[in-house]
Parts: C-alpha cells; sequence; structure tokens
C-alpha cells in the first residue's frame, strides 16, 4: 500500500486505497497495510512467531504482555476464535501480546468450534493489526538486527500523525531492565481445578488430588495449571510478590514457578530471594520460561538478552537425561547462560536451533526447570513427561520425609 496517489489515476477512475495502519519501527521505518481489530495506537517490542496453529492461544499468552507479533505463517485468522482457547487466567482481560501483524487478510472462519472470527475477536479485547505486511522482510529485519521498539497505529480514516509516532517509536524503553510481572500477575491467592479438554467433553473438573502445589504467578498459562490438577495436583495459585512465609505456610508438596514477560533480572529483584529460601527447605520445585531463567538467578546464574529470541512451535529441543528430542513450544526473549551456573546445577536441555540452554536440574536437592513450554503440545505431547517427573520428585520427597 502506498500513502500517495498516482498522478493521473483519479482522472482514470482507479485511487490507489489508503493505509488504514501503520507499523512504524524505531529507526523510523514506516510499514503501511491494513488496520483490523481495534482502533488506536499501541507500542512494544517486535518479534516474530513461526507457529502455524494456535494464535489464539499465543495472543492470550502473559509471557508476550508488552510485545508485538508478527507471525509468518501468512494465513492467521483462518479457523476463527472462541470461548476456550484463551490463556490468560483473568479471561475476560487482554493481558497478552499488545498487537498483531499479519500478512494475508482475515478470512472469514471455517471451523466448527468458531464463535467469531479474529477480526471481532482483536476489536473485543482492545488489540490492534495491521494486515497486508510482507511479513517475510520484517523477519530477516529482525534476524538480522534485533527485535525493534515500534508503535502500531490503526485509523479507518488512514488519518496519521507520522512525525509523532516516529518519535513515540524511538522513545520507546528497551525491554532490557523491564518488569512486566506486576501487569499480568493476579492480586490475591486462588484455587485451581479445572482439568484439560477432551472432546465431547470440554473441560473437566477435579476430582481429588494426591499432592498439593503453590503456584509462583509471574503471569501463568492456564494449560500449565490444567496438566498439573491432571497430573494428581491440587493447585493454589499465588501472587508473584508473595512471601516465602506465606508460601509455605500453604504447606505445599511442591512449588512451581511459572512462566512470565519482561526481563527477568528485573523481575529477580523480588523474586529471586524468596526462590532461594524455598529452595533451602528442599521442597520438591518446577519451573517454566521465566519460572526457568528465575531459578537460575537464584543459583547465582545470569540471564542475556537474545536478538530474536525464540517464538514458534517448531523447535527442536535434546532431553540431556535421555537423549531423546523433543518437539516444543518457545516463546522467550532471554536465556540463562549455562556457563554462570554452579556446579550443582546440570545442564538437562539444550536447544537444537542455536545450543542455547533449554534446561537445568540440582544436583543436591529436588528441583529443575525448562525454558519451553511443555504443556503447549506441538509435539503434540512430546515434554507433557515432564509433570509426571514433577509427580514423581514430590512422591520420592514424602516418602523419604515419611522415613
Amino acid at each position: 500500500m502506498s500513502q500517495h496517489h498516482t498522478p493521473g489515476a483519479e482522472a482514470a477512475g482507479w485511487v490507489e486505497p489508503r493505509p488504514t495502519a501503520l507499523l512504524v519501527l524505531q529507526d523510523g521505518t514506516v510499514i503501511e497495510g491494513a488496520g483490523i481489530g481495534a482502533v488506536g495506537e499501541a507500542a512494544g517490542e517486535v518479534c516474530f512467531n513461526t507457529a502455524m496453529t494456535g494464535y489464539q492461544e499465543i495472543l492470550t499468552d502473559p509471557s508476550y504482555a508488552g510485545q508485538i507479533i508478527t507471525f509468518t505463517f501468512p494465513h492467521i485468522g483462518n479457523v476463527g476464535t472462541n470461548e476456550e482457547d484463551v490463556e490468560t487466567v483473568e479471561i475476560e482481560h487482554a493481558h497478552g501480546a499488545r498487537a498483531v501483524v499479519l500478512a494475508a487478510s482475515i478470512t472469514e472462519p471455517a471451523n466448527w468450534r468458531a464463535t467469531r472470527s479474529l477480526d471481532s475477536w482483536l476489536r473485543a479485547r482492545g488489540l490492534i493489526g495491521i494486515t497486508g505486511v510482507d511479513t517475510r522482510a520484517l523477519t530477516a529485519l529482525i534476524r538480522d538486527k534485533g527485535m525493534p521498539n515500534a508503535v502500531i497505529a490503526h485509523d479507518p480514516a488512514g488519518l496519521f500523525d507520522l512525525d509523532a509516532l516516529r518519535a513515540e517509536a524511538a522513545g520507546l524503553p528497551s525491554m532490557e531492565g523491564l518488569d512486566l510481572v506486576p501487569m499480568v500477575t493476579r492480586d490475591d491467592r486462588g484455587g485451581w481445578t479445572e482439568t484439560v479438554w477432551q472432546l465431547g467433553r470440554g473441560y473437566g473438573q477435579q476430582d481429588g488430588a494426591k499432592f498439593h502445589v503453590v503456584a509462583i504467578d509471574f503471569g501463568v498459562k492456564r494449560n500449565i495449571l490444567r496438566l498439573l490438577t491432571e497430573a494428581g495436583c491440587r493447585v493454589t495459585v499465588v501472587p508473584a510478590t508473595t512471601s516465602a512465609a506465606e508460601i509455605l505456610a500453604l504447606q505445599p508438596d511442591g512449588i512451581f514457578l511459572s512462566n512470565g514477560p519482561g526481563d527477568p533480572a528485573a523481575t529477580g529483584e523480588y523474586a529471586v530471594p524468596v526462590i532461594r529460601e524455598l529452595l533451602e527447605t528442599k521442597v520438591p520445585t518446577f519451573g517454566i520460561c521465566l519460572g526457568h531463567q528465575l531459578l537460575g538467578l537464584a543459583l547465582g546464574g545470569k540471564t542475556v538478552k537474545m536478538r530474536q529470541g525464540h517464538h514458534g512451535a517448531n523447535h527442536p529441543v535434546r532431553d540431556n537425561t535421555t537423549g531423546k528430542v523433543e518437539i516444543v513450544s518457545m516463546n522467550h526473549g532471554f536465556a540463562v547462560d549455562p556457563a554462570s551456573l554452579p556446579d550443582y546445577a546440570e545442564q538437562t536441555h539444550v536447544s537444537l536451533f542455536d545450543g542455547t540452554n533449554c534446561g537445568i536440574a540440582l544436583k543436591d536437592r529436588p528441583a529443575f526447570s525448562v525454558q519451553y513450554h511443555p504443556e503447549a503440545s506441538p509435539g503434540p505431547r512430546d515434554s507433557h513427561y515432564l509433570f509426571e517427573r514433577f509427580v514423581q520428585m514430590m512422591e520420592r520427597h514424602n516418602a523419604t520425609a515419611a522415613n
């Protein structure tokens, strides 16, 4: 699309359409397209996601807070949306991605589970989108130069203050140093009883549990909690700022460190001291994504900002403890530096794309974590064993305590 009319075009009866959405990068680059979803502006870090399916789950994943998602797969929206595939615990809140960038226009949904179109769903959640973008070129830019900050604007009349948008994009803060967990964590303690979805039944309810797990909510996804309950755990979800004393007062058999957005070092300012205190009790601990990074920081390790991050559902990861390779879902822009970890931390998983750390386990106490999302099921169930591994860890710990 172009903002300018071709000379003589109107006289010939043809007018080039005016762009109704702009994506303005921090270096001043302006990408034009057609607006979808909500009208207005949003700002964030632009990343790309290579998943071909699961766009509704991706857009509602709290780990994407503060980011604008570019989908590399062109046909996003063709199965519509529904009320069941939302990953934010507070289902009515738009605590996920800030905006979406697509190549092709959204078609009418063609799926028996669909209740509305993606465009309508985006509007209802206040999310802005742009279509008609060369997402291959944008992805190449991110690969070469890293994830840029940007402002996305949607105006059906196509009226934009380009200078103001460029200035806003140039002035956005880096993701490094940002603690985004406060915008996605829950406000108070609560229980979770919903189990996994089954065809013809939908989501079930837990009927009895063997273990009590306290999940620290840094931006937890619903399906993580479902798999914990499905594995036989009674789950209590607590806010990110809950103290170790408050958590231990709940008498947990296990502690779960959830996924979440932002710079782990910033969140670690208040989370790491709590995790260290919990580790001293040797209560079995399991972390995912941001929870993995925070566990690494609690051990004295370091995290580093990645150039393009890992975002997609086709990432091969090797489990060093078994030699097996899993196809997993990834969503992170920071990584644990394995060289910074102490000797009593074993690297259990590694990315076969770039060799980055994807899992650790402690040799002197029952605690482990993974960088990827085992609940997202792109494999489709390659990584569900991790929840069983957590349960077995609690079984062994309780048996030892009883003796």
